[in-house]
């Protein structure tokens, strides 16, 4: 049934606005427009925070440049209220329609007013529910009054003037005067009429014949068939139904007889498609505009793979009662397709796709039809000799196959009549056409590279959309005491599929436990498979805990928010745990809802790819594309004991992955496959990783199937890090690390382009914008909550993409989101504190320069310190500008050392992979709990202990430098405090009689005296502060 999709918008209430009618009040009322449609709501009289609380409702139409997408909400004062004499603007809100949502997903929003003009004086905010929604349309029942003239229409049809336009097609067939003829029939059937006034014609025919089979109902003569074919083609293809001029065009086919070819000639075919095919007296031919060496590609990043494209669709007229099997034979290449279906047709329907780039290649195309009577069917072109399996084929001629465009329409298959065998009249529908894998039937058909493997096709699959579900829950009564008169612990335990969370007992006697804790969830749309279970458990002894009840809420219900505000809390009732009466045992207290604005985090923090919310009407315009070539690997090593490798490439951006097709039997496999991402936050990861399919087995049957794909590498690319608009092609390598050591596996060849679809402007302001939403700022989660909430959504993830088809496996879906990021290893300890090291290696350069300078090892410097000093200290306020001017001096002589071709990629030698022990691998990539034997345990929680009390070292001398700054105030040394405060008063003195410039000078020709003025023991201060105490002297 039809239907017509609407926008509703549920305007709420408004906070918080301006007076605007002289008497410190307003009274508001809102005017929508949305496509073209205004609506207004209705007036609130003297009331600057109103409700209105109503529902407008706009139509939705085609995407226009007259009306655009946006929905414009504008605030108004009533001039009819109070002495105000016009309307004064209260403020506006401007949505895109991509912010919408469909209905069940809506939330109430508070969006901020804005102004009209630079002037105006706005404050406050609106509440909206804005969706789309699908209204049916119901069919239009007719009228009873107009009963009476269809009868009178029927009786133009009762003369039969079909007898007469079934006798006029051999005459009228071709000349263009024949429609107006067809103009009653064009009445009495309102669909397509041209067609119908001549399909009345071309069915007659075929009735009075004898010679079809019982299940067709066209004639297989050649002389008659042409019209049925032509009927055929225009309801599978309808074209332009008014035919111009029929143009007659000989095809020519050849097919294949006792491996000798065969040639005949088909007149007066007339092809439902405007792709020309002229008659050659050898060979099925083509126009030369068709056979162009270079065709137009949507895939620029990548190379073109040149494909020739056999779609096999249907047959009809076999003498077979079975299903009969497609053979394609083509430069050594056998190919059978899937028994067909039986229907009024022998349907296949499916599309062939070989490689044309190999330099042997055959220009000989041969298609034949096998009826699998005998176990088994040949594999060369010699059919049967009894010929009771060998129906019948086809042969073009590869070099006249026309080359297809990519932004041409699909080419409309035809029918060619079968030759030799046993179906000598037998007809096959097929389409046959040169090109890339930018074509539409590529990603579904059968493959030469893929080694016929149905899971190796190229997919694209859409991660869940994930939501922080917050169970608040606050108190439970009414629950029935076994020992009223003993304090008992209660707890309650919500489930919500394999996520288990508890609240601390609470320890009460009067029956009524209070907790007042927030549990947070992960769950995925749809919400239709778990429900969120509530369980009050009471804890009699240590080792006993007794369900109380039970309640059970399914998500469906739960409320939507995507701000902090407060939902309304809700008493649910618990009942009996059992299933097979319902008791009463009391009731919770709970507030649910669903956080949409939180991002729920899935990747790692500083490698995720999307920073959005998980509510769509909080996301922002996308400021751009990223646009990714794989174009192949290189110099793979063999993952099998074969000697091969099946390779496969997933990249995942956003909620987006992609996974390209799987290349059986091939150390430098080659893809050629482009895809494109929209990017919303320049600081985020687009990751690509090879793995080696182990599918082709699943499919044979091998016990080696089980086994998990292996993972050979890993790429990022860190969006921020490209230039807008250009094309980076670099090679990357493949590094695995696993037990073994560091290995790599291979290359990876990746082209990569930024597109910038926002002003540069924008583009700029969104570095100053906090890269989370704005929800994990007002409510923050915890860096350990976080963490578990983050493992959960691994899991949701790959299970999802599991389900999948071809399916995306659990180890391929944890290493792209890094699950054992978190896990303990001692390698990258050593690399973080590495990594900090080089950062403070700047800081340690400084001090370094400055001690040189002060020992007079470059004089020159040391006398030009001298000056700038004085200049500083004389003119104060240049000291900012130069360390402004210092930091852009040295990043514009770092310019000319970037990277302007190569992009970053896994470094071995920052991650310390090179030169890492076996000992700490085997620990790295060891399970938890520990599996390794008790010595090798204990040699590692020794040395792990040795680590720690170097640790402990560093920290307590942390805390005694600490300690000694506070003692300096604290009296615990009263001499030496006492000489401090006396200092302190003697320098105040000073610093309030003389200049303070004065004093920066002397004391900075002071620090940078010559080393002969300069003793070499420690200064005063520092002996002062050495002998201050600490704390460790307290310390057991």
């Amino acid at each position: 049934m039809a239907t017509i999709r609407k926008l509703v918008v549920e305007v709420i209430d408004a906070r918080n606005l301006l007076p605007k009618d002289g008497h410190g009040t307003s009274s508001p009322y809102a005017v929508l427009d949305f496509y073209g449609q205004r609506r207004k709501t209705r007036t609130v009289e003297r009331d600057l925070s109103p409700a209105w609380n109503e529902t407008l409702e706009f139509n939705v139409g085609k995407t226009s440049d007259v009306f655009g997408d946006m929905l414009e909400l504008d605030l108004f004062h009533d001039r009819n209220v109070g002495p105000t004499t016009r309307n004064n603007f209260l403020g506006r809100v401007r949505l895109s329609s991509r912010q919408f949502v469909k209905k069940g997903e809506e939330a109430l929003i508070y969006y901020t007013l804005e102004k009209k003009s630079m002037l105006s004086w706005i404050q406050g905010e609106i509440g909206l529910k804005i969706y789309f929604v699908d209204e049916v349309v119901p069919p239009p029942s007719p009228p009873p009054p107009p009963t009476p003239p269809p009868a009178e229409e029927v009786k133009p049809k009762t003369p039969s003037p079909l007898p007469a336009s079934t006798e006029a097609p051999p005459e009228s067939s071709v000349p263009p005067s024949d429609p107006p003829t067809a103009e009653p029939g064009k009445i009495e059937t309102p669909p397509e009429p041209p067609f119908d006034g001549d399909k009345p014609n071309e069915e007659p025919p075929p009735a009075p014949r004898t010679e079809a089979p019982p299940p067709q109902d066209e004639n297989p003569t050649p002389e008659a068939e042409q019209q049925p074919e032509m009927k055929q083609q225009e309801e599978k293809n309808p074209v332009d139904p008014t035919p111009q001029q029929p143009v007659q065009l000989d095809q020519v086919m050849s097919s294949v007889a006792s491996g000798t070819p065969f040639e005949r000639k088909v007149n007066k075919i007339n092809p439902p498609q405007p792709v020309s095919r002229a008659s050659s007296v050898s060979s099925f031919g083509s126009d030369m505009s068709d056979r162009t060496t270079i065709e137009r590609s949507t895939f620029d990043l990548v190379e073109k793979m040149h494909y020739l494209f056999v779609r096999v669709v249907k047959a009809r007229f076999l003498p077979t009662m079975g299903n009969p099997v497609v053979k394609i034979d083509v430069s050594g290449c056998h190919v059978i397709s899937k028994p067909a279906r039986k229907t009024t047709f022998f349907e296949w329907d499916q599309t062939f796709a070989f490689s044309h780039d190999s330099p042997d290649y055959s220009s000989r195309l041969e298609i034949s039809v096998w009826d699998p009577v005998c176990s088994s069917i040949p594999l060369g072109p010699t059919p049967d000799v009894a010929g009771h399996d060998f129906l019948g084929g086809v042969c073009f001629d590869v070099s006249e196959i026309p080359l297809r465009d990519p932004p041409d329409s699909p080419l409309a298959p035809q029918w060619y009549r079968l030759e030799e065998g046993g179906a000598n009249k037998g007809d096959l529908m097929l389409a046959t056409w040169l090109g890339t894998q930018a074509d539409e039937s590529f990603p579904d058909a059968w493959k030469t590279d893929a080694a016929g493997n149905p899971s190796s096709k190229s997919k694209i699959y859409q991660s869940p959309k994930l939501w922080y579900l917050r169970s608040s829950i606050i108190e439970a009564q009414d629950i029935s005491l076994i020992t009223p008169s003993k304090d008992i612990s209660y707890q309650i335990k919500v489930q919500l599929g394999f996520q288990v969370l508890k609240t601390k007992f609470f320890v009460t006697s009067s029956g009524a436990p209070s907790w007042n804790e927030d549990l947070i969830f992960v769950a995925a749309e749809p919400f239709t498979e778990h429900h969120l279970i509530f369980s009050l458990i009471q804890k009699r002894s240590p080792k006993e805990q007794v369900v109380m009840g039970v309640t059970s809420i399914p998500l469906a219900s739960i409320e939507r928010r995507v701000d902090d505000r407060n939902v309304v809390s809700r008493w649910f009732t618990l009942e009996a745990p059992s299933e097979e009466k319902r008791v009463y045992r009391g009731r919770v207290h709970l507030r649910l809802c669903f956080d949409g604005g939180y991002h729920v985090m899935d990747e790692g923090a500083h490698m995720c790819s999307d920073y959005r919310p998980t509510a769509r009407q909080l996301w922002k315009p996308p400021i751009g594309s990223v646009e990714l070539g794989i174009i192949g690997c290189k110099n793979l090593l063999p993952m099998k004991t074969k000697g091969s490798t099946d390779a496969y490439a997933v990249a995942k951006y956003g909620s987006k992955w992609i996974r390209t097709r799987t290349i059986s039997d091939s150390l430098d496999p080659k893809w050629n496959e482009q895809y494109t991402w929209r990017v919303y936050d320049p600081s985020t990861v687009l990751t690509i990783g090879v793995f080696d399919s182990w599918e082709v087995f699943e499919m044979d049957g091998y016990k080696e199937a089980t086994r998990p794909d292996f993972r050979i590498g890993k790429v990022r690319i860190r969006i921020s890090t490209l230039t807008t608009g250009k094309v980076y092609r670099n090679t990357f390598p493949l590094l695995s690390l696993s037990q073994a050591g560091l290995k790599k596996m291979g290359e990876i060849e990746l082209a990569v382009r930024f597109v910038r679809a926002t002003p540069t402007l924008d583009l700029l302001h969104l570095y100053s914008q906090p890269i989370l939403p704005i929800m994990h700022h007002l409510r923050p989660i915890g860096v350990v909550q976080q963490e578990a909430l983050r493992v959960i959504s691994v899991k949701i993830v790959a299970v999802h993409l599991s389900r999948s088809e071809p399916p995306l496996r659990h180890e391929v879906v944890t290493y792209m989101l890094d699950a054992d990021s978190h896990t303990f290893s001692m390698r990258k300890v050593r690399a973080n504190w590495y990594r900090i090291i080089n950062v403070i290696a700047g800081v340690i350069d400084v001090f370094k320069w400055i001690d040189d300078t002060r020992a007079w090892k470059n004089p020159t410097a040391t006398i030009l310190v001298h000056a700038l000093l004085v200049m500083l200290v004389w003119f104060p306020d240049l000291i900012v500008p130069t360390l402004a001017f210092y930091v852009f001096v040295m990043g514009a002589w770092n310019y000319r050392f970037r990277s302007k071709t190569s992009l970053p990629h896994l470094d071995p030698k920052i991650s310390l992979a090179e030169s890492i022990d076996r000992e700490e691998l085997d620990e790295e990539f060891d399970a938890m709990p520990c599996t390794r034997p008790n010595e090798v345990v204990r040699a590692r929680y020794d040395k792990l202990r040795m680590l720690g009390a170097r640790v402990q070292t560093v920290l307590g001398d942390l805390a005694t430098q600490a300690e000694r700054v506070q003692a300096l105030v604290m009296w615990r040394d009263p001499r030496a405090t006492g000489i401090f405060i006396g200092l302190c008063f003697i320098v105040a003195f000073i610093l309030y009689l003389v200049p303070s410039k004065m004093v920066a000078m002397a004391f900075g020709f002071y620090y940078l005296r010559h080393p002969i003025f300069r003793d070499r023991m420690p200064s005063p201060a520092l002996n002062f502060f050495r002998r201050l105490p600490s704390l460790s002297d307290r310390m057991l």
